[in-house]
Order: structure tokens, then sequence, then C-alpha cells
């Protein structure tokens, strides 16, 4: 009998083998047939320090047997009001108050809902979003109309809001111009992925331009959210992404890496003028209208406060910056043969195209998968974008095996690389 599961982003008609995994340890994988499985994306980018860090486990233990779950309208708990106070320690000032959602996608419509509310409750009738071309926030509604329209939302159009679409900065100074005119005309905020679109396709813009675009919604009083959720947690380098732009956002956005990656949590943040929108001694309907039954989850905010803490007490610096320093010796090795296309890395992320363009739906990328899957690697390209995005854990020689698996592509799969449109 078939397995009933309905997976996410897979075409089941294509028969592709689906390995089950038993455990994982580290930066390996080990599935019930007893094949060790070398994580070479963060299993989606949201595995920091490694599968089953010790102290991100016995966090999650030890609260499991003294309080599992607390509704949060009203009520609060010790793990949730730790990391609250951890997170406003370590990101600028002006970030006061931090909201707890569960996953990146809605860690975004918290955003997108506290920046219409904001302008709401001044009684401004703002209520334009600006997004940046070819980006990704989610697969809710509100994080769908807030990136790029294509194949990932076609069939959810009607459910999608309007919103001003900002080019993404091949020229930087056009850019700035359309951003320049729609934060004159009055838009209630920008949400960018900084430094990175990851989903579409690992394209990277500079630290300048990010802190430009900074400038002008300030200078227009538009409200800046910076989706932090994949950029965040040392993947660019830093601790956030916005950290190399000098750059402080109105609103940032938080999940994958703030619990390790072992359990889903998510936070938004947002400054002191925000929250005062939202306060009212007399009026009950200016509150902050959101919530889900899983909000601030006690085992998940244990997790979240036992990473910080390995933050706070471990070399996790020192692990991105040599992680980066290797991924930088590989994409060099591999960067001379002709069929890869603009090779790129910011930080611990490391990406190129196998051929020309980008195409998610490249007739090239079921047979990078089942390559990647032969060796006993789990990379999974975006169409003929393979990227390398590990744990910080993964050992020198892991990750020479997981580059080995990509020479190996580029050597069969170099002449025959699909089509050569973008597409989403």
């Amino acid at each position: 009998m078939t397995s009933p599961i309905w997976h996410p982003f897979t075409q089941h008609g294509l028969g592709e083998p689906i390995p089950c995994v038993a455990s994982a340890s580290g930066a390996v994988l080990t599935t019930v047939d007893g094949r060790e499985v070398i994580d070479a994306i963060s299993s989606w980018w949201v595995t920091t320090h490694g599968h089953n860090h010790p102290r991100i486990n016995a966090a999650i233990a030890t609260q499991a047997g003294k309080l599992d779950q607390i509704i949060f309208a009203g009520w609060t708990h010790e793990p949730a009001e730790e990391v609250a106070a951890e997170l406003v320690r370590i990101t600028p000032p002006a970030l006061t108050r931090v909201f707890f959602s569960d996953s990146g996608s809605t860690a975004v419509e918290v955003a997108l809902k506290m920046a219409l509310g904001y302008w709401l409750n001044r009684g401004e009738p703002r209520s334009r979003i600006l997004v940046l071309e070819h980006s990704y926030h989610g697969d809710t509604i509100g994080a769908m109309s807030v990136g790029a329209r294509g194949v990932y939302n076609r069939a959810y159009a009607p459910l999608l809001f309007d919103v001003g679409t900002i080019p993404y900065p091949h020229g930087v100074q056009a850019t700035l111009d359309a951003l320049e005119a729609e934060c004159r005309a009055g838009a209630a905020a920008f949400i960018v992925e900084p430094l990175v679109l990851g989903a579409g396709g690992m394209l990277l813009y500079s630290a300048e331009t990010l802190a430009a675009m900074r400038a002008i919604c300030t200078a227009h009083g538009v409200l800046f959210i910076a989706d932090e959720v994949m950029t965040g947690w040392g993947r660019t380098g830093t601790l956030f992404a916005c950290d190399q732009a000098r750059v402080v956002p109105d609103i940032l956005c938080l999940s994958k890496g703030l619990t390790g990656g072992a359990v889903p949590l998510a936070v938004t943040l947002a400054t002191e003028a925000i929250f005062d929108a939202h306060w009212s001694e007399t009026d009950r309907s200016k509150q902050f209208f959101h919530s889900s039954s899983y909000t601030a989850n006690p085992i998940a905010c244990a997790a979240a406060a036992a990473n910080l803490a390995i933050w706070r007490d471990e070399p996790v610096q020192t692990r991105i910056e040599t992680l980066a320093a290797a991924q930088a010796r590989h994409l060099a090795a591999v960067s001379g043969a002709a069929a890869v296309r603009n090779p790129r890395q910011l930080g611990t992320i490391a990406a190129f195209e196998l051929g020309a363009g980008q195409d998610y739906l490249s007739d090239l990328a079921p047979r990078l998968l089942a390559h990647f899957r032969e060796a006993d690697l789990l990379v999974r390209p975006m169409g003929n974008t393979i990227y390398v995005m590990p744990p910080y854990s993964i050992t020198p020689e892991q990750l020479g095996t997981v580059w080995t698996g990509i020479q190996g592509a580029i050597d069969r799969f170099g002449g025959s690389s699909g089509s050569n449109q973008f597409q989403r």
C-alpha cells in the first residue's frame, strides 16, 4: 500500500522515491534502510548547529516534563519571557516588542497586519505594500501576496492582494528610483529579504543597496519590514543580514534557526511606535487581532532559549567563518566549468546555475535530485540552481563529499541543462 501522505513541493506523479529518515545527528541523516545521508541544505534552511543538538534536546525534554502548552492570550510563561528578553538584547535597541507565532509565513503575516494596523490606528489612509521582484515570503495568503507571482501561486491568484513591485537591483539606480516613486505616493510598508532572495534562486544584492532602500523608506515614513526567516542566525555570515548594512528595520521577522531548527517557532519584532499604535486605555478595538493556538508554545520557547544560549556561550561565529571559507574554496574549484554560471556566495551560502538562465521547472531538476539521492546527499536544487547551505556542524570531510557529488552532477549534466528561461 502506498503512503497516504501528500508531500509539499512534490509532484507525486513522477513516482520519485521518498526516503524515510529514522534518525539524525550533526549533518547526517540515517534512513530506515541504514543509509547515511549528508544534509547539505540544513533540512530546508532550518538546522543551524546540527541535528539533535544535546543542549536543545535537553531543554525540550525538561520543559516537556514541566509545562507543555498554555494559552498565550493574557497568560505567559518563563521560557517565552526568557526568549523575548534575549531577543531584545541581541537585536537593535529600537526593536522593543516581540510577538510570537509558529512559522516564517506566519511571522510575515503578523508583520503585514502590524503595519496595516499601525496606519489604521493612526488615522492615516496607507495600505499599499511594496515588495522586491523575485521575492518569496511564504505560502499563506498574505505571504504569497508579497511574493513573486508565477508557478508557485498561479492557482491562488484570485486570493492575493495587489502590491507594488520594485525591480530586483540588477541596475541599482532603477531599483532605487522605483522605490522612491512608490514611497513618495504614500505606501504603507516595504518588505524585503535582506541581501539574499532565497526561493527566488539565492539571488544576492549588496549591503549598500539594502541601506539605500532603507534610507528611502525612512525619508518617506514607509515602514521597513526585514524578512530574516532564512537570512538570520548566521547564514549570511553575520547574526542577521541587516547587520552588514547597519540597517534597523521597523519590523523584523525571524524563524527557522530561532530554535536551532529543532521545532517550529517564529517571532515578529517591532518598534515601540508600532506597539503604541495598537495600545489604548479605552479602545479595545485597537488591540492586535492575531493569534494561533500554539503561540509561544513553552516547549518551542525552551528550544529557542537553548539556541540563544548556544549563540551566547559557544564560538558559533568562528564556526560560521570557517564554514564560509571552506564554501568559498569548494565553489572556486567548480567555477571553472563551462556549464557553471553565476557562481556566488554570501556567508555560508554558496550557489550557481548549471547551464544558462534560471528555471524552477527545468527538466534538469528531477535528474539532479535523483543524482544527489543516489549519492546519499540531501541537495535540493531549485530548478537548475544548485546551492549548498549546510549546518554549521558539518565536518570538512562531509562538506568535501557534498562538493564531490556536485562536481559529479556538473560532469554528468553539464552539457544538457534543459530550458533556460527564468520562471517562478
